[in-house]
């Protein structure tokens, strides 16, 4: 069975994270999305298991899709599920250094993890996570930035009353 991690902080989850997810989804027989801690983020404004919940609603169409979370280092996370592949999502070439030495440290510590890079689609270039949070902070519609099924509890945590 080809296992893949697709990790992240997800905080919150957006479209394309989801996209990243869909296509990882065709291309292994299991995919793992794990929730996990980034020590250069700043403090996640959604729980570990609240950001759990919102992956789950958004991929329960996807039966070989499960959500995990864990704050370790993500080889042994690898080595723990049996997971050969880490898939990430790449924006633009700034994105790419930093997960190609991240790719090349997971090979260092667990030499079976392979990562492979999906490239986002161009609707979703400049969508993150902080875009979404800052954008909806301000009241501004982030509709098209996030799932439906989780919008109205994104919004209702991050938005700032005036």
């Amino acid at each position: 069975m080809r296992i893949a991690v697709c990790p992240g902080s997800f905080d919150p989850v957006t479209l394309g994270h989801l996209d990243i997810i869909n296509r990882a989804s065709k291309l292994f027989d299991k995919v793992i999305v794990l929730v996990s801690f980034n020590a250069s983020k700043s403090r996640a404004r959604f729980s570990s298991k609240e950001r759990m919940e919102m992956i789950m609603a958004v991929t329960k169409h996807l039966d070989n899709v499960v959500v995990d979370c864990y704050d370790g280092l993500l080889a042994d996370y690898l080595k723990m599920s049996n997971a050969t592949a880490i898939v990430k999502g790449l924006r633009a070439v700034s994105d790419f250094e930093y997960e190609f030495q991240m790719a090349l440290a997971n090979k260092k510590l667990y030499n079976d993890a392979e990562t492979v890079f999906l490239t986002t689609t161009g609707e979703n270039m400049f969508l993150s996570s902080s875009v979404v949070k800052e954008i909806a902070s301000f009241g501004g519609d982030i509709d098209g930035f996030v799932p439906e099924e989780i919008l109205e509890t994104i919004k209702n945590r991050l938005h700032k009353p005036d």
